[in-house]
């Protein structure tokens, strides 16, 4: 037992010390150790800072809170202390990175001691490239502007204020309007109108609705395609970049799907590859020769002011519209039964395909139809990308219609192909 006690605390200590470590390399490989303007620690300095911290962690976990009190308040006086005589010597303008940087190591390492062993490391990954990438963030920021400062200000009031205050549970019959998935769903939409709009200012339009499309695919490759069709109105020369990027967002989520099937019940993936894998690597070959046509252009002379980072009409008009498929989906499988789960399916596939493939897994778990599961999914994913044809037909406008037209075609095609081939041979 004892033997097992010491262990524990060795591994928080290696950890608590790893963090000092790590840090204090940055510090010392950045010059801010040596040389004229040296600062008090280097990386033996931090490396003994960490190990400070997490021995007051482990010797809290014991009850020694004193003890372990009054070893943080002397790691953080030396610190502090040190900051104060810089600033004597040098005058009021120094900065005090270093320090907070010193702090931050007391403070994991305390974590560490305490045995939050993968919170300590994530810390001391994020202050890491917090130190080492400063010239970028400080670029970064320099272009940063009011409209994006006020949109991000909006966005933390969305996510952290009013996200908590509404209720998990649904409100209402057959399943209920969930307001809580459906506030998720306009943070993901506005996030990825934000990431566009970021993307575009930062690479340039033609690179950056591509990049940005495909990084949206991630949450949602349906709002790409709305997002997309809508900028087509107001930029027809942006249309071929657009379609990229709403052609490599389908091609993430047919990824995305096979993964997430991956991770909830891994037996529905032998049955849904089949119907996945081929639209799957047309989708890849398709964006790949598209980006390479288009490589070397510059972007059109002249494109849209970009004057609404996040987009919050087209988000709530997305979250409205999940709201009724959900609620037309658990009307149909009430009143249906098993043999409604296929247009039910269809339906779900409409606007959330996350949904559509826990609920499917779920069910393969459940009932042990995995063939059915896979199907299911699989006809959602249609349902989903002739939705997307659709609203690049209706909303878009120019050479971005064509484009997403035969691009989703040729995915739309091999998924019919595979339902019906792989479902002959099931039968």
């Amino acid at each position: 037992m004892s033997f097992a006690i010491d262990l524990v605390a060795a591994e928080s200590l290696g950890v608590a010390g790893a963090s000092g470590l790590i840090v204090g390399t940055e510090r010392e490989w950045s010059g801010h150790a040596s040389g004229r303007g040296a600062r008090f620690a280097g990386v033996r300095t931090f490396l003994l800072i960490g190990l400070l911290g997490g021995v007051a962690g482990w010797l809290t976990t014991l009850g020694h809170t004193e003890l372990a009190a009054l070893i943080l308040a002397g790691g953080a006086a030396i610190t502090v202390t040190a900051y104060w005589q810089a600033v004597r010597r040098r005058g009021s303008s120094l900065d005090g990175t270093t320090e907070a940087a010193a702090l931050m190591v007391l403070a994991l390492g305390v974590l560490a001691g305490l045995g939050h062993l993968l919170l300590a490391v994530a810390g001391t990954a994020v202050i890491t490239f917090a130190l080492g990438e400063k010239q970028t963030i400080h670029r970064l920021v320099h272009r940063i502007g009011e409209r994006e400062m006020r949109a991000a200000l909006q966005f933390a009031v969305l996510a952290l204020v009013v996200m908590p205050l509404l209720p998990v549970e649904p409100i209402g019959p057959f399943g209920g309007v969930k307001l809580r998935l459906l506030w998720t769903v306009v943070l993901i939409f506005s996030g990825l109108n934000f990431v566009g709009y970021l993307a575009r200012k930062s690479i340039g339009a033609e690179r950056g609705v591509a990049v940005a499309g495909m990084i949206g695919g991630l949450f949602s490759s349906t709002g790409v395609t709305l997002s997309y069709a809508r900028a087509s109105r107001d930029a027809p020369t942006l249309g071929p970049a657009l379609a990229i990027g709403v052609a490599g967002a389908c091609a993430v989520l047919l990824v995305r799907v096979i993964v997430a099937c991956l991770l909830l019940y891994p037996p529905t993936v032998l049955a849904l590859g089949p119907y996945l894998v081929p639209p799957a690597v047309a989708a890849a070959l398709t964006v790949g020769l598209q980006l390479r046509r288009r490589q070397g252009r510059s972007s059109p002379a002249s494109t849209p002011a970009l004057t609404n980072p996040l987009g919050l009409r087209s988000a709530f008009q997305m979250a409205i519209a999940l709201q009724v498929v959900l609620t037309l989906f658990q009307l149909a499988r009430h009143f249906g039964g098993t043999a409604a789960i296929l247009p039910s399916a269809a339906l779900l596939g409409l606007t959330d395909v996350d949904a559509l493939t826990l609920a499917m897994t779920q069910l393969a778990s459940n009932s042990g139809d995995v063939l059915l599961a896979g199907k299911a999914i699989a006809v959602g994913i249609v349902a989903n990308t002739l939705l997307k044809m659709a609203i690049a037909l209706i909303i878009g406008r120019g050479p971005f219609r064509r484009a997403v037209f035969w691009q989703l075609g040729v995915q739309t095609l091999c998924l019919i192909a595979g339902l019906l081939v792989v479902g002959s041979w099931l039968r």
